[in-house]
């Protein structure tokens, strides 16, 4: 297990990223908690667990600049509370293994995508 000052020092680089991109920091801490030995379903909840506090956090700098539209967000929110859940439930039946193949796939295709039509 790691340290809780690695820990903490790891969750300063995600915030950094997921308020500086958007991407909530899941992108770069599920496939760290994977390599630490984390299986996907726990590398998941783990992940979203930190992504809350980050999240917050995010939420209330960018507001205090004015770039937040709060409709917009608390419906896309709204939707992704479904999603959520029948994700989370999906997850449960995919093998660490094809999750990191998929993930990859996923992560590869949003990189490919930002380099060609960035």
């Amino acid at each position: 297990m790691l340290a809780s000052a690695q820990l903490l020092a790891f969750g300063v680089v995600v915030g950094l990223a997921a308020s500086f991109t958007g991407l909530g920091g899941g992108f770069l801490m599920v496939p760290l908690l994977l390599l630490w030995g984390y299986t996907a379903q726990k590398a998941v909840g783990t992940s979203f667990a930190a992504i809350l506090v980050i999240s917050l956090s995010a939420l209330l700098a960018h507001n205090k600049l004015a770039n937040v539209d709060l409709r917009a967000g608390l419906l896309l929110g709204l939707g992704g509370v479904a999603g959520a859940q029948i994700g989370a439930r999906l997850l449960e039946g995919v093998s660490t293994g094809g999750f990191k193949r998929g993930f990859a796939c996923v992560l590869l295709a949003l990189a490919g995508y930002l380099f060609f039509k960035g």
